[in-house]
């Protein structure tokens, strides 16, 4: 009998998600750049409380390809919706890392019923397909 590894196999498959949800304050000013395909990206730091601790938070780097003029600004509070991504890359011939969310969307905390809709939503891609 063979034996699978923790996530393999296809019932695994059906039931993977890479789906991060944040909630956060816009640490510092968005910077824009444009990829090499030409399209735009806006790159920002995401200040996120560490639940439990008074006055603490973590920072996470997202990106973020938006349709159209984003609508944040630092001290904006906003709740993200996204995956996780490790890319590589090469600096000063060394191969560098980085982790970052890379955002499908970015809604204003203060837009409660556009952000409600967005985190039933992502439940509902956690709970995968009816059967």
């Amino acid at each position: 009998m063979a034996h699978r590894r923790l996530g393999e196999g296809p019932e695994a498959q059906a039931q993977a998600c890479n789906l991060t949800v944040l909630r956060g304050r816009v640490a510092r000013p968005p910077v824009a750049r444009d990829l090499p395909d030409g399209g735009p990206v806006l790159g920002y730091e995401l200040a996120v409380p560490i639940q439990g601790s008074v006055g603490r938070s973590e920072t996470v780097p997202v990106v973020w390809s938006p349709n159209g003029v984003p609508a944040i600004g630092e001290g904006e509070e906003v709740v993200v919706l996204g995956r996780v991504r490790r890319r590589f890359f090469r600096s000063g011939g060394v191969v560098q890392s980085r982790t970052e969310v890379v955002a499908e969307q970015v809604l204003a905390v203060r837009q409660r019923a556009r952000v409600t809709q967005l985190l039933a939503e992502a439940a509902a891609r956690l709970a995968g397909p009816s059967t």
